[in-house]
């Protein structure tokens, strides 16, 4: 059986680094957001087959961050409810819910596009 891993990921976890980076916020909310991209991209990945998820990443305003994932899946995610406690996987979307601020999905010409938007203190 040959074993399948995720994307490479790296460009979007740099180019959401350098946003923030250049608009001073703090390493704990750098790596609240690249949690939460990291999610979205593994997602895409796991239950959409995307090899390739578009990644946007938006600096709204210098306090407002906003990071897509796109693919080509019409599905929209919902955060699954898990009875097991001990399951391995299923708590993504519940993850990125409290990482960030506001997170949705919006349906999209070819699939969908998930998003998450993070504010930065004042």
């Amino acid at each position: 059986m040959r074993a399948f891993s995720p994307p490479d990921w790296s460009a979007a976890r740099e180019e959401l680094r350098a946003a923030l980076a250049l608009a001073s916020w703090p390493d704990g909310l750098v790596a609240d957001a690249e949690l939460a991209l990291h999610e979205l991209y593994v997602n895409a990945w796991r239950h959409a087959g995307c090899q390739a998820p578009t990644v946007v990443v938006i600096l709204l305003t210098t306090r407002t961050l906003r990071v897509s994932v796109a693919d080509d899946c019409p599905d929209l995610p919902e955060p699954r409810i898990s009875a097991d406690p001990y399951a391995v996987s299923g708590r993504g979307l519940h993850l990125v819910r409290a990482l960030t601020h506001r997170f949705g999905a919006d349906p999209a010409k070819n699939g969908k596009r998930v998003w998450f938007e993070l504010d930065a203190a004042a």
